[in-house]
């Protein structure tokens, strides 16, 4: 099941001409059989976030957003403060594994990770790190079997109509 996939990379300096955690997501998605809704950059500004979130969260056709950029601990890094509020229900999960997983290539500097993950109006949203490591790790060995119907015992894309349908009434 091919699902339709928003990908927002976060940050001040960013262009597409040099947004490799990005290409490397679209790379991904598309190569695991998912479609791509949309593509954006957005500046570390919080409600700029919010709105291009908000905006892909109240389209039915959107099944899950991936952010990139704008979670460490410095200077304008807001992006948790900014789509922690907008969710629903929080994957706690997510952010925990993915810290374990990316203890392996970073060691201790993965506690200044602020991922996380959740569900907001039906739609599955993954914040993730700015770094090609990050994100490669993130979708590798997280995501990308999470939105895949095959993977068992359960995954998040069973999950996706239903999620919809709770949303929608």
């Amino acid at each position: 099941m091919a699902l339709a996939i928003a990908l927002l990379t976060i940050s001040d300096s960013r262009t597409f001409s040099n947004d490799v955690s990005g290409d490397r997501l679209q790379e991904r998605l598309l190569n695991a059989g998912h479609q791509l809704h949309q593509r954006k950059i957005c500046p570390d500004d919080r409600y700029r976030i919010r709105a291009d979130l908000c905006h892909w969260i109240a389209e039915p056709t959107v099944d899950v957003v991936i952010t990139c950029g704008g979670t460490g601990v410095t200077g304008r890094d807001g992006t948790p403060e900014a789509i922690e509020p907008l969710l629903d229900k929080t994957i706690d999960g997510f952010g925990e594994l993915f810290r374990v997983l990316s203890f392996e290539s970073i060691g201790t500097s993965t506690l200044q990770s602020r991922c996380l993950a959740g569900v907001a109006n039906g739609t599955f949203v993954f914040v993730l790190p700015g770094s090609e490591d990050a994100v490669t790790t993130a979708w590798d060995r997280l995501i990308q079997a999470q939105l895949d119907e095959t993977t068992r015992p359960c995954n998040l894309a069973q999950l996706r109509s239903r999620l919809k349908e709770s949303a929608q009434n």
